[in-house]
């Protein structure tokens, strides 16, 4: 039985940026307003990522847009949003985000039976030729599929 699972924004230039080692998800302690913008589609997790705060874990530059029927109590579109894991999950991010070069990057924002969720990874930063590899890469396996297509057809 598959679960339904809506996605609201995805962070794609962080497969672009970063070597994804693995990957967890966590829950999102939300306002009303908030969930009603998400539930509209209106969120950005570029430039956002997370972090361990005394043993507690945080997001940070995830941009969700007020909500256009809120009222004066609309939230902050950049407020820092704790996230919802185990604490020996939390301890593990902690340890392995405090080695050198490693960060917690979200790559997708969801919602799983009614509940928001987010996807993060745990990444290591590429470097401006690994990068360009990865473009290389891309551009190759697409000049391959055009060519078989046009054989094929």
């Amino acid at each position: 039985m598959s679960e339904a699972i809506k996605v609201i924004a995805e962070n794609r230039k962080a497969r672009h940026d970063y070597h994804i080692l693995e990957t967890f998800e966590a829950g999102i302690v939300l306002t009303g307003t908030e969930v009603k913008s998400l539930r509209l589609g209106r969120a950005n997790l570029r430039d956002s990522y997370a972090a361990v705060e005394n043993g507690e874990l945080f997001l940070y530059n995830m941009h969700i847009s007020p909500y256009t029927h809120g009222n004066m109590f609309n939230h902050d579109p950049k407020r820092t949003r704790k996230l919802l894991m185990h604490k020996r999950e939390i301890m593990r991010l902690l340890g392995q985000t405090q080695e050198r070069g490693y960060t917690l990057v979200p790559l997708k924002l969801y919602f799983r039976r009614g509940k928001a969720k987010i996807e993060l990874a745990l990444g290591k930063g590429k470097k401006l030729y690994d990068k360009r590899e990865t473009i290389a890469r891309r551009d190759e396996k697409r000049r391959i599929e055009r060519v078989l297509k046009e054989r094929n057809a």
